[in-house]
């Protein structure tokens, strides 16, 4: 498989940036589109050029560090694939693939394809945790969890943090995230008791972190690698109401 690839290059985040023309050849299409990238990082490295800076860790599609916006569409055209799972045989001999970063003035860029998204860290880091001090860890029988409460939790708790929900928002919203971190903590029994402090310091954080608002266009649960539901948002919105409005009886 040939390919033309156009890629996003920038040194750093005052630097700016432009689209620069690669061609790759021999591609496998067992390939993953990361291993594509090793392909030509190596040719740029062996012809004395400086290679595509991207991101990835544990190229299992569960750590959420490969984000790029692969011909418009964060981490490429298959629903629920994270990039470093997404393979070659999703692509055409002789196609013409634009890859770039996940743009939102949140996620300030790197270099290449390399964005800062410690503004995600900064939300989980706000609140987003349980503080209590409770001795040694109980038995797990011993804390009673619905079955259905537990099911909601394991769903919200499957967002990796990739980001991908922001890139595809037209408004830079991060309340797809914020909702999934409050959601898996604050159902159950072992978040109630900071479920209100939680729930204002998060989406605060989130609105200082320079965010945009959700207007309901569901591109962030389409562009979701977990395929976390927008739900949560509506719930968010409502806990956070609920929360601010009697804050005062606490």
């Amino acid at each position: 498989m040939n390919l033309k690839l156009h890629i996003w290059r920038q040194k750093n985040n005052k630097a700016a940036g432009a689209f620069e023309q690669y061609a790759v050849s021999d591609i496998s299409e067992d390939m993953s589109f990361l291993e594509m990238l090793d392909v030509l990082n190596e040719d740029l490295i062996v012809g004395g050029k400086d290679p595509v800076a991207f991101d990835h860790d544990c190229r299992e599609g569960i750590c959420g560090a490969c984000s790029m916006t692969i011909n418009g569409n964060p981490h490429g055209p298959e629903k629920a694939t994270t990039a470093c799972q997404l393979h070659m045989r999703k692509f055409n001999d002789g196609q013409e693939i634009y890859i770039e970063p996940f743009k939102n003035k949140s996620f300030p860029v790197i270099r290449d394809l390399v964005v800062d998204r410690s503004a995600l860290d900064r939300i989980i880091e706000s609140g987003g945790y349980i503080s209590i001090k409770t001795g040694s860890a109980p038995d797990a029988n011993d804390i009673a969890v619905p079955k259905a409460k537990s099911d909601v939790a394991m769903d919200a708790a499957a967002c990796i943090g990739c980001g991908a929900c922001v890139a595809a928002c037209p408004n830079g919203a991060a309340m797809l995230f914020t909702s999934a971190k409050l959601k898996h903590l604050n159902v159950l029994p072992q978040g109630q008791a900071e479920k209100k402090k939680r729930t204002i310091a998060m989406v605060e954080q989130m609105d200082k972190e320079g965010f945009g608002s959700c207007t309901n266009h569901y591109e962030c649960e389409a562009a979701c690698p977990k395929s976390i539901s927008v739900e949560f948002i509506s719930e968010m919105n409502f806990e956070y109401a609920k929360a601010r409005a009697t804050a005062y009886r606490d």
